[in-house]
């Protein structure tokens, strides 16, 4: 009944994600009468057992769900630091900041791999709320299929592309290090000599496979202050990590009203703060400024615009994030239209905007569209964050090591203080013309999600391209004072802005900069694009 073209004959549903297990499952939930945010529940738990080392039911996710009726609802799982971190507890193993300015480095890499990386995961109980709300299916239906892939599924592509040894500074953990990091993630992922998979390499986690069982029997409560937390709890006060049961069982959703911006005549509306859909919607706001229409695609002055809107939202995202007491009224004073005409004037101007580096965050994360022709859209990004590599014993699920991004120096607007929420890139996007949604779209990729999104949608939007189109079109991203460009971007292009005095670094790689997935929705006819750098597809539903 659902068919993998990224076309647009008189669908009635369709999904999008870099799994193809995933889309595979969401497809099958859309075809037996489940609903977008049946079909995103389902489709983000397979997520969690194929994409391991990305997200999962031990990390966290950012949920935007449009209602038939045009209700805007945001759900911010983000994870938050156990009540018993103190603001020094690492102190002592402080090293430094490593030469990217990205990561905080420890004596043990304590902060990013093993159990006292973990902050309290929001994931499951943000799925559980979504379907609460909206759901039509059962709960324990949505189970089914992740249940099924956890006993037995087949090592990607892009998961051997993850696990791959990339790190050259040996006082950071390569992500693939972290698989065998516990006894159980050694005998789930590795051989019996130690190596890493291979693709076509099969994973069996009967383990895990269990754990969903009695999540969809006894409710998501068996996570979070029943059975599996029990076994969290245990497993943390064993190998000396900081999580406990009553920091599951006190862990609180935060549902906040989404931003809400325009570009281009038509409604945006993303997640606001401790998510990054301010400075999504920044830079937006400032492309809105420039009429693209006489511009060709990636051609220097196209690209100046966009990494300079891009730079000019980054630094104010990285000023707010410095300042211990930013609230939200801070960052939306950001899309003032006095202070956005005065931005869009210095582009104008040629002035160039100063920004260091973005601050870290891990691009270990994934995202899904699902859109339904009763009015639900789903745009969901979810992540470990980094992952820690640590499985409670018998349990089969990787935890976030959301923990790595808190400054270990007491004293400064990041550092470590129980309860603190992790503050994320993550933006999940809807476009909307008047109540109704006509793009979904959201990425992976840490501090290249608002570039990638911002380029996604302007494809669509200014330069008319179909959403497959729009998110393989060739990227120019700017994520410190350098502008990085997709191999794609013409050279002339690069020596242009060369000879205007930016500094132009071009990737080896043809698509390259976060991972995009989109849906539109014209004219009541679906169309999808996956970004070809994950393994995943579109499939509509008929």
């Amino acid at each position: 009944m659902h068919t993998p073209l990224p076309r647009n004959p008189p669908y009635r549903a369709m999904i999008v994600a870099p799994q193809p297990e995933a889309v595979d499952t969401g497809a099958e939930i859309l075809a037996v009468g489940g609903n977008a945010v049946d079909a995103a529940i389902a489709a983000a738990l397979v997520q969690g057992v194929v994409d391991p080392l990305m997200c999962g039911i031990g990390g966290m996710a950012v949920i935007q769900i449009v209602t038939p009726d045009g209700e805007r609802h945001i759900i911010d799982g983000l994870g938050s630091s156990p009540s018993g971190v103190t603001d020094d507890m690492w102190l002592p193993k402080f090293l430094g900041v490593s030469d990217d300015g990205f990561n905080y480095l420890l004596e043990g890499m304590v902060n990013e791999a093993g159990p006292q990386a973990v902050a309290t995961p929001g994931s499951l109980r943000a799925w559980h709320r979504a379907h609460e709300l909206h759901g039509s299916l059962p709960w324990k239906d949505l189970f089914t299929h992740a249940i099924r892939i956890a006993r037995r599924w087949v090592w990607r592509p892009h998961n051997f592309g993850m696990a791959a040894p990339t790190v050259p500074d040996s006082r950071i953990m390569g992500i693939g290090d972290k698989l065998g990091l516990t006894p159980d993630g050694a005998r789930i992922y590795l051989d019996a000599d130690g190596n890493r998979p291979q693709i076509g390499t099969a994973i069996e986690n009967p383990e895990l496979a269990e754990t969903l069982a009695v999540i969809a029997a006894q409710g998501v409560e068996a996570f979070y202050s029943g059975e599996i937390a029990g076994i969290i709890d245990e497993s943390m006060r064993r190998d000396g990590g900081v999580l406990r049961k009553v920091d599951l069982e006190e862990y609180a959703l935060l549902e906040p009203e989404p931003v809400t911006g325009t570009f281009r005549g038509l409604t945006v509306s993303v997640p606001p703060p401790a998510a990054g859909g301010v400075q999504t919607m920044q830079t937006l706001a400032l492309m809105d400024r420039f009429d693209f229409s006489g511009l060709d695609h990636n051609s220097p002055e196209h690209i100046r615009i966009l990494t300079e809107a891009q730079k000019y939202a980054l630094a104010d995202k990285e000023r707010l994030w410095s300042s211990a007491d930013a609230a939200r009224a801070d960052y939306e004073a950001l899309l003032d239209t006095a202070y956005l005409d005065s931005l869009a004037a210095r582009i104008r101007a040629g002035e160039k905007a100063d920004v260091e580096t973005a601050r870290y965050e891990s691009p270990d994360t994934t995202h899904l569209n699902v859109m339904d022709d009763s009015g639900f859209t789903v745009s969901m990004t979810h992540t470990l964050g980094t992952p820690s590599g640590y499985i409670p014993t018998g349990t089969g699920f990787m935890l976030n090591g959301a923990m790595a991004t808190f400054d270990p120096r007491p004293g400064r607007a990041n550092s470590l203080a129980p309860g603190r929420r992790r503050n994320t890139t993550m933006t999940p996007t809807v476009v909307l013309d008047g109540d109704t949604p006509v793009v979904a779209i959201g990425a992976p990729g840490a501090a290249w999600i608002t570039p990638a999104i911002a380029q996604g949608l302007s494809n669509i939007l200014d330069f008319g391209m179909t959403a497959q189109e729009a998110v393989m079109a060739p990227r120019a991203v700017a994520t410190s004072n350098a502008i990085d460009i997709s191999n794609a971007v013409p050279r002339r292009t690069q020596l242009a802005l060369e000879a205007q005095g930016f500094t132009v670094r071009r990737s080896p790689l043809t698509y390259a900069f976060a991972g995009v997935h989109a849906i539109t929705r014209f004219d009541g006819r679906f169309a999808g694009g996956a970004d070809p750098q994950r393994d995943g597809y579109v499939a509509g539903v008929k």
